[in-house]
């Protein structure tokens, strides 16, 4: 309760957020670092709870690329193990003589079927086996231009390649303070129109019940024609921000989040992608400012971005 009599009685909450106001049904955060929702479903089938296409299309490349790889030789491991039991003189051509020999031929064989190469150096006879080999055929044909498909869409789809610095601060701005975060664009892209949202939650008692209460924190400038380089958001902390009477202790025991939606427009895709990012207060320093991260190059001729400086900050007396 102490903690909701030092929130500026001018600073007016904010009720369009999609939060709900009962603090007890949420867990720590409302995002995640990543800015992801921070819900996990249930009450629903495992099946119809996950879109196996998105799921595919957001996973890091290396696990994307470990399911391809690992479904490529289970399903070439399966059937294999159908020729094998059906029984490998109905594979013309092979020579192997022992067991193992023979399984690793029908192995290669089914890989052979599977992609449509076909070196024609073993062939299948008969009906059980040329029945398994039209089937493998066309699961092969099917399960290439599924690959195929999620290849593309990893590849063309839209992604907003901005980092934000992994800590907010509280820093100088001119004769007070200010909340501060920053980001740039990592990739070669060019992005313009960025538009930045910045939302306040705390999670407070009020009456006795825990309740959430969300601010919208008022930007220096909200809006950029072109993000090329590092753009830092400013919050002025005046007499009309929520934070004008929190202290550095404050910050320590409130239980708040700062969420921002950043919205930019892709030239290379002509479509607006967005990003989201999440500060605990547990992650804003208070009494800091960021350094410089970008420069003039040597020949003077190009401004050097230095993505490494992004979290660069050093500590200030406020």
């Amino acid at each position: 309760m102490q903690f909701l009599k030092k929130i500026n009685s001018k600073a007016k909450s904010d009720s369009n957020t999609g939060f709900g106001i009962n603090a007890s049904s949420y867990g720590e955060r409302f995002f995640t670092k990543k800015g992801d929702a921070n819900v996990k479903k249930s009450g629903i089938g495992l099946f119809e709870s996950i879109s196996w296409y998105h799921t595919m299309l957001n996973i890091p490349r290396w696990k994307f690329l470990v399911i391809i790889v690992s479904f490529y030789f289970s399903v070439n491991f399966v059937f294999a193990s159908l020729y094998y039991a059906v029984g490998v003189e109905h594979l013309n051509g092979m020579t192997a003589v022992t067991s193992l020999d023979k399984f690793g031929e029908a192995f290669f064989f089914s890989i052979q079927t599977f992609t449509t190469v076909g070196y024609g150096h073993i062939s299948p006879t008969g009906f059980a086996t040329s029945f398994v080999a039209a089937v493998e055929a066309l699961f092969g044909l099917l399960s290439f231009a599924i690959a195929t498909g999620l290849f593309y869409g990893r590849f063309s789809k839209p992604k907003a390649h901005i980092k934000f610095s992994h800590n907010a601060l509280i820093a100088p701005y001119q004769k007070g303070t200010a909340l501060m975060l920053r980001l740039t664009p990592f990739k070669n892209t060019n992005l313009t129109e960025a538009e930045a949202k910045v939302t306040l939650g705390m999670k407070l008692e009020e009456g006795g019940v825990l309740v959430n209460k969300f601010y919208t924190l008022d930007l220096e400038l909200s809006k950029i024609n072109a993000l090329d380089l590092s753009w830092t958001l400013v919050h002025p902390i005046t007499e009309n921000s929520p934070l004008y009477n929190l202290t550095k202790e404050d910050f320590e025991n409130i239980n708040g989040e700062v969420l921002i939606f950043l919205k930019v427009f892709d030239d290379m895709f002509s479509t607006t992608v967005v990003k989201r990012a999440s500060y605990s207060f547990e992650e804003i320093v208070f009494g800091a400012k960021f350094l410089p991260m970008f420069s003039r190059s040597d020949n003077q001729s190009k401004t050097m971005l230095h993505i490494d400086k992004l979290n660069s900050f050093e500590k200030v007396t406020l």
